[in-house]
């Protein structure tokens, strides 16, 4: 009996390990609506022009993130992306340090799982994956550090 209840307690601990092993250590953030923290799109408009635009239009938040168009001077007019919390500006047409495996390992160790169609466009790494509620979920991706910036539903 004693012996019995010895490999029951170990097995129930061994198994406590494996599933704590496998759960995402930071629960994604879900940011499809202004965060209360968020930049005002005042501050937002100050950011792009601090980043040398002089024009702006059809500045709106979607997606997880600021969006407009913008130019400087005399040039075209380019897709800009602004974070929401941090006021980091990304570009149409900014490489990025990271290649798609990258992208794809930073994601998965935020806590996501299963992720599939990862590109980089418009300045940004943008993939779908699951969430740590099981939510299939569109990702908008920091293309300096791999870091989550906006999660909307797929």
């Amino acid at each position: 009996m004693r012996k019995s209840l010895v490999t029951l307690a170990l097995g129930t601990l061994l198994s406590g390990a494996a599933v704590a092993d496998t759960m995402p250590t930071t629960p994604p953030s879900n940011t499809t609506s202004v965060p209360e923290t968020a930049l005002t799109q005042a501050q937002v408009e100050t950011q792009i022009a601090n980043a040398g635009f002089k024009e702006v239009r059809g500045l709106a938040f979607r997606g997880g993130i600021w969006h407009a168009d913008a130019r400087g001077g005399e040039k075209d007019w380019v897709d800009v992306y602004v974070h929401p919390l941090t006021g980091k500006v990304f570009q149409e047409g900014a490489p990025s340090p990271l290649n798609k495996q990258e992208i794809e390992a930073k994601i998965t160790a935020a806590g996501y799982q299963g992720v599939e169609d990862v590109e980089f466009e418009d300045g940004l790494w943008t993939a779908e994956a699951e969430n740590g509620k099981g939510v299939k979920v569109d990702l908008l991706v920091d293309p300096d550090d791999g870091s989550v910036i906006g999660e909307s539903d797929d």
